[in-house]
């Protein structure tokens, strides 16, 4: 039995199929957190090291991709609904979350030149009169987009999806056709796999798995999900994003979602396998990683577990971990080191084989944004715009702590020997071609 990558992350990920842009998708080629840029800044504020500092439009919390000259980002343009319709807005919802209630909301596709930092594109995608709510720490523009040659597909949950030309700045499809009950808003980001863009839409009423065609965004194929979920709605959603993994030859959709991690056919959407978390597991956000022949993963909230599944013959949980278990930021894996970083700012490493503690620290603040590996370095940015950069190993080791002004709630790409870091507000370039 062998597994692969493609490209060279990771052993086992197929990042989305024959892309070649140098940051196509949400945590980089194969999706996994890993860069192949050198030269990157390990120290820098908001008044040196800093590039350009460009003001996006609107709110989102979407990580950037880059093909080329051309730096992607999705967002959306709020208008606040009335006090008198908040209420009545509310009743549509099955738990008691802070939220966010618009009149409507405008999803726009944005391109910012990576030389200079000049927006050179701003596309309006789709427009949703009383959209659902979003929680306060979610955003209508948290879903990545992905990229390839000459396309640009961006996904925004029940409010549909759209593929935009990136030469010409221009929708070339939209899909608003698949509908659920987010609860909290979208989150769940989609992966190319052939001619298939493939996604998930977990809600509390409804929960399936999507493939549209790429090239007209109609539907491939849907397939529902399967087996005993908890009785209540809440406990039913979830925000996860799949990958696709070689498997004794055959290329398989990894597919987390509340209770249950699954395995797909991607080409049919046909169910192979599920397994059981044994355990509560809902509203699932981190991605998972994979080495040593498992899948590391976070089952969610409330009482979340960091877990190792062995997917090669029979299928087995290796281990669980549940201090300091993230519910918000994906894991990261270098070596045989697995990284966590909780939602409350505690960073531990775990032996990836084992699952055992090698150490736990406090990095301090609140953490949405997932970590990157990059040019020997760790990356982690937080809610308050702090970026703290560690070494990896099984010490623990701060090499530098760097703050922007804004929240951080977007991960970071890192090419070419500079780090692009989206803030509530602005897309920073940091690195090469900075100012002194």
């Amino acid at each position: 039995m062998t597994h692969r990558i493609v490209p060279i992350i990771l052993a086992g990920i197929i990042s989305s199929s024959a892309i070649a842009a140098e940051w196509p998708e949400w945590r980089g080629p194969g999706g996994q957190g890993h860069a192949l840029a050198k030269g990157l800044p390990a120290v820098w504020s908001e008044t040196s090291g800093v590039a350009w500092k460009t003001a996006i439009p609107g709110r989102g919390w979407s990580s950037p991709v880059i093909d080329g000259k051309q730096i992607w980002l999705t967002t959306a343009i709020e208008t606040p609904a009335k006090p008198e319709d908040i209420a009545r807005r509310l009743k549509a919802n099955t738990g008691d979350q802070p939220l966010t209630i618009l009149e409507q909301v405008e999803l726009r596709a944005v391109c910012v030149d990576r030389d200079s930092g000049r927006i050179i594109h701003d596309v309006p995608l789709l427009t949703e009169r009383e959209p659902q709510g979003v929680h306060a720490l979610n955003s209508y523009a948290s879903c990545s987009p992905v990229i390839e040659d000459g396309r640009l597909y961006c996904h925004f949950g029940t409010f549909g999806t759209a593929c935009v030309d990136t030469a010409k700045g221009a929708l070339i499809w939209k899909n608003t056709d698949l509908h659920i009950q987010h609860e909290n808003g979208p989150g769940s980001t989609p992966v190319l796999w052939k001619n298939l863009l493939i996604f998930h839409l977990d809600g509390s009423d409804r929960q399936f798995v999507v493939a549209l065609d790429k090239a007209t965004g109609k539907l491939a194929w849907k397939t529902d999900r399967t087996g005993k979920m908890n009785d209540n709605p809440q406990l039913k959603k979830s925000y996860g994003t799949p990958i696709v993994l070689e498997i004794s030859g055959k290329d398989v959709l990894i597919s987390p979602a509340a209770d249950w991690l699954y395995a797909y056919d991607p080409a049919s959407g046909r169910e192979l396998w599920k397994l059981p978390f044994g355990r509560l597991g809902f509203s699932i956000t981190p991605r998972p990683v994979v080495g040593h022949g498992m899948i590391f993963m976070s089952t969610g909230f409330m009482k979340p577990e960091m877990i190792a599944v062995r997917y090669e013959g029979g299928r087995e949980i290796a281990w669980r971990y549940a201090k300091g278990a993230p519910t918000m930021p994906s894991p990261l894996l270098v070596g045989d080191e697995l990284y966590i970083v909780s939602d409350g700012g505690v960073i531990t490493c775990l032996d990836a084989k084992t699952g055992a503690e090698i150490y736990k620290e406090r990095l301090g603040g609140d953490y949405s944004s997932s970590p990157i590996f990059a040019d020997g370095k760790i990356y982690i940015g937080s809610r308050t715009g702090l970026v703290t950069v560690i070494a990896p190993g099984k010490k623990f080791e701060v090499l530098s702590k760097n703050q922007l002004p804004g929240k951080i709630m977007a991960t970071p790409a890192a090419v070419d020997g500079a780090l692009f870091i989206r803030t509530d507000e602005s897309l920073f370039r940091i690195g090469s071609g900075a100012k002194p």
